[in-house]
């Protein structure tokens, strides 16, 4: 039987919030059917009314009305949008209604970006730890106080609750669902197939260093911090970054403080350890991981991290990433 994926959108919605886990769970399907499986999920866009939906690119869609999708529902998932279209949506007794009458039957409920103020509206996640985008983190909780809002992470399991932060980690929570449906094997296929550069666990957090520098840089510092986050295995000291940009050593030390609000020195620690947290994930060796980042031998690599993030590589491997749930923490 299929397991049906009720997206529930509403006019100015986020396009990327519904259309990205909705391609995640298409491909699955495909996955499937090239090995001669039947397809597994049933994807259903639906709205209050139903009909042609705008969104805020301007992309309309065309959805079913509420009360017209599958009354058995395996997920429901609420998508994001900006603040007054929010408001309005957590506003609609339709869909509040609907939700209320149909998430105490679902196996999941989640939410992608800001669609976790229209579940809490509708009094459907009080008490639990969730996630939406960093932008909506303190009136969230400040609006809805029962929550425990994580501000860092990319997408939060708390029982049947899930809850994304902002836009693409909509799809990571999906490849989430994928793999506790189907395997880590066929979520590893789904996420080639959408050429995603990785599978992002949900404890990752909203903002990599790479990601906080590139905000405040500009100009050439912004190319140089790409370069360098492609090039972490090799030397990437002072005078070779400084080169770079044509800069002297001191006048590069400055204003890459300066654009940056780090040392190069920090800067460049933080990427590596960042990128070492991420491979962890894949199984590599500690020593390849060591050797891939720039900071072999094993013993430097381990004892920063520890440093940095409070545990050994061999812990944060054991207890974030050798369990078979996607995020560390599944509440029950």
């Amino acid at each position: 039987m299929l397991q049906h994926i009720v997206i529930a959108v509403y006019k100015d919605f986020e396009l990327l919030d519904a259309t990205g886990p909705a391609s995640v769970f298409a491909s699955a399907n495909h996955v499937l059917a090239e090995d001669g499986e039947p397809a597994y999920y049933g994807v259903h866009l639906t709205s209050p009314t139903g009909g042609a939906v705008p969104s805020s690119s301007g992309v309309v869609v065309e959805t079913r009305a509420l009360t017209q999708v599958p009354r058995e529902i395996d997920t429901i998932l609420v998508v994001g949008a900006q603040a007054d279209a929010v408001i309005t949506a957590s506003r609609t007794p339709e869909l509040g209604h609907w939700l209320s009458r149909s998430a105490p039957t679902t196996r999941r409920l989640g939410s992608v970006c800001a669609g976790t103020f229209v579940l809490a509206a509708a009094g459907l996640v009080d008490g639990k730890r969730v996630a939406t985008h960093w932008s909506a983190c303190e009136p969230l909780a400040k609006f809805h106080p029962s929550l425990t809002v994580d501000a860092d992470a990319l997408y939060v399991v708390d029982g049947k609750v899930w809850t994304s932060a902002g836009v693409t980690t909509g799809i990571d929570m999906a490849l989430a669902m994928v793999t506790e449906d189907l395997g880590g094997a066929l979520a590893s296929r789904v996420a080639q197939r959408l050429v995603l550069y990785m599978r992002r666990p949900g404890y990752q957090s909203q903002f990599s260093p790479l990601l906080r520098a590139q905000a405040k840089a500009d100009g050439p510092f912004a190319d140089l911090l790409v370069w360098a986050q492609a090039n972490l295995d090799e030397a990437l000291d002072v005078p070779r970054l400084a080169a770079k940009v044509g800069l002297s050593e001191r006048t590069f030390h400055r204003r890459f403080v300066a654009a940056t609000g780090e040392t190069p020195g920090r800067y460049i620690e933080m990427v590596r350890l960042d990128a070492g947290r991420i491979l962890l994930s894949q199984g590599l060796s500690l020593k390849e991981i060591a050797r891939r980042v720039g900071l072999a031998p094993t013993a430097r690599f381990t004892r920063l991290f520890q440093r940095h993030f409070g545990v050994t590589p061999r812990l944060f491997r054991e207890a974030h990433i050798t369990m078979k749930q996607t995020y560390m923490v599944k509440c029950t």
